[in-house]
């Protein structure tokens, strides 16, 4: 009975680690988008990027994290401190100017995230 019980543990939390995996992803994958979809200006050590290189530059820090270091991101808020908040060579913070408005890209993030976690859960 407590092998079947051990079996039963196992498979639920096999389950969970990949809901929590997909769900982790899609949030990834949904904030990637919306920077590209954006329509805003993002500044990174003084200069301007359009949305779409704001994407690739993001892109590309993300694909590299996972490369080389992908235990180190475990949820969309590691994923915005580690490849959307700061210059990892400056230290320099990135920013979004969007309607008129300019915050840190990790504010603005971190507010898409809370309205599509919100709207998806």
């Amino acid at each position: 009975m407590r092998k079947v019980a051990g079996y039963v543990l196992m498979a639920i939390l096999v389950l969970t680690a990949r809901h929590v995996h997909a769900d982790k992803q899609s949030e990834i994958e949904h904030l990637l988008a919306y920077v590209e979809k954006s329509g805003c200006e993002f500044e990174r050590n003084g200069d301007i990027f359009d949305a779409p290189e704001a994407r690739e530059n993001i892109q590309r820090k993300y694909d590299y994290v996972m490369r080389w270091g992908s235990s180190r991101i475990k949820t969309a808020e590691d994923f915005i401190r580690l490849t959307a908040s700061e210059s990892s060579l400056s230290g320099n913070k990135y920013y979004v100017n969007c309607n008129g408005k300019s915050q840190t890209s990790s504010e603005w993030l971190l507010e898409e995230l809370a309205r599509f976690r919100a709207k998806n859960s």
